[in-house]
């Protein structure tokens, strides 16, 4: 299985093993951990990071004494993330090139899935399911899947905070990402994203029942907090970091204003 073009070349070129130390994705970042550290069973249980990119989350983990293993489907992003693991003081298990649909896996042979960017990067459904599905059959009964998901109304809501509505394109790539849920980007323009499936919230926890998971809860990430223009500092300042942060935890299951979150997060259990 392969992925598109579009979105391998996007990869290439993109600078995401710094991202998430930049502006909001800081939020995310620090909100993403937060909500899978409450969730985890104690170390050393195996990670299966799909689709972990250069490995942030991966050597979080590892750092935490989880025995982690990294898939993703781009070699660039894996050679990324085994120079930082070899760098680290606790070493990501193995790093190697993968599809989420298609996992080396046993079945029943894993205690945690992430899944932090492949659902999002598979347009079809059927292609969402199948990645789900592969999934549910490596988790051991009782293990968990972190799935996450981009908002429906993430490039609305960045084009009005980034001031991106002056230029017609995004305008057209807003208008079908509320319309169909499917963003594409054709500008040649990095900061506009690439070919992605936008979920709404509710959509989200749909697929991941469907998949056959059981006690799924999805939570908005973020908050509102991301839109602010003083976002950076803010988050330098203690008192307004820890603000912003209760802010999202008490709107993380609201429903009337989850999708406000640019980023949803799904929880899934195996059924025992």
């Amino acid at each position: 299985m392969e992925l598109s073009p579009e979105i391998r070349g996007y990869y290439e070129q993109a600078p995401e093993a710094e991202r998430l130390r930049t502006g909001p994705f800081q939020l995310e970042f620090e909100r993403t951990k937060e909500l899978i550290a409450e969730r985890l069973p104690k170390p050393p249980a195996t990670v299966l990071d799909v689709g972990g990119g250069p490995g942030p989350y991966a050597l979080w983990l590892a750092g935490l004494g989880y025995k982690v293993h990294l898939i993703d489907p781009v070699y660039r992003l894996v050679a990324q993330a085994q120079r930082q693991s070899d760098e680290a003081g606790r070493h990501i298990e193995t790093c190697t090139v993968g599809d989420a649909r298609e996992l080396k896996w046993n079945d029943s042979s894993v205690d945690i899935i992430l899944e932090l960017g492949p659902l999002y990067h598979l347009i079809l459904h059927e292609d969402r399911l199948q990645a789900l599905k592969e999934s549910f059959r490596v988790l051991k009964p009782g293990g968990k899947v972190f799935v996450a998901g981009i908002s429906r109304f993430a490039s609305a809501l960045a084009g009005l905070c980034q001031d991106l509505l002056a230029d017609q394109a995004f305008q057209n790539i807003v208008k079908a990402d509320l319309e169909h849920g499917i963003h594409r980007n054709e500008t040649g323009r990095l900061e506009y994203f690439t070919t992605a499936k936008f979920h709404r919230p509710d959509e989200l926890e749909v697929e991941v029942v469907e998949a056959g998971f059981t006690e799924v809860h999805v939570f908005g990430i973020e908050g509102p907090a991301w839109m602010l223009s003083d976002f950076e500092d803010r988050w330098q300042d203690p008192r307004r970091r820890l603000e912003m942060l209760d802010i999202a935890r008490r709107l993380e299951s609201e429903p009337s204003i989850q999708g406000i979150s640019p980023h949803l997060l799904a929880v899934g259990e195996k059924p025992m």
